[in-house]
């Protein structure tokens, strides 16, 4: 009987060292990052050469690029020579009839937007590269691009930006 307190004291001791031993970790931004060796960012101001213009969209779209590493990454953005290198433009934003109805007017209609990036990793350049995304959304043709515009060049810029930071730290 003595020995029942020696050994729920030996049990406590090593339950203790075994969760003291076990680590999880959870990244649930998704960012695959080693902050020992990537430590600054730098993004240049993505200027929209699209032939078609939407005033708003290039600063829209470079705070949501900005934004997205500022809030998912512990990365500190430098005005340039960062240990990661994001540039590029807006090359695409157009608007294409999507269907016809049966009176031969157009019933549905596509935005679309493309944007080309150049990723460059000062600490890995295995992993540079120059490619473009794009993102689209659907409207109803009897609505006015003016009336819609706003909304889905939201909607169009985050999932382009996710598809962005997907590819530049999360290695998806």
């Amino acid at each position: 009987m003595k020995h029942t307190g020696l050994y729920k004291g030996m049990s406590l001791l090593v339950m203790l060292l075994v969760v003291a031993g076990c680590t999880i970790s959870y990244k649930f931004n998704g960012a695959s990052i080693n902050y020992d060796i990537i430590k600054t960012i730098s993004i240049e101001n993505f200027p929209n050469r699209a032939v078609y213009q939407w005033g708003p969209m290039e600063a829209m779209f470079n705070n949501a690029l900005s934004d997205i590493y500022v809030n998912q990454t512990k990365l500190q953005q430098v005005p340039r020579g960062g240990d990661l290198m994001l540039s590029g433009e807006i090359t695409a934003y157009d608007q294409i009839n999507k269907s016809i109805s049966s009176d031969g007017y157009s019933s549905m209609m596509q935005l679309k937007m493309t944007v080309n990036v150049r990723f460059e990793n000062a600490k890995n350049h295995s992993e540079d590269f120059e490619r473009n995304f794009s993102a689209s959304r659907e409207f109803d043709a009897s609505q006015q691009l003016n009336d819609v515009q706003e909304e889905l060049v939201t909607q169009i810029i985050d999932e382009i930006v996710e598809q962005i930071f997907n590819a530049t730290v999360a290695n998806w």
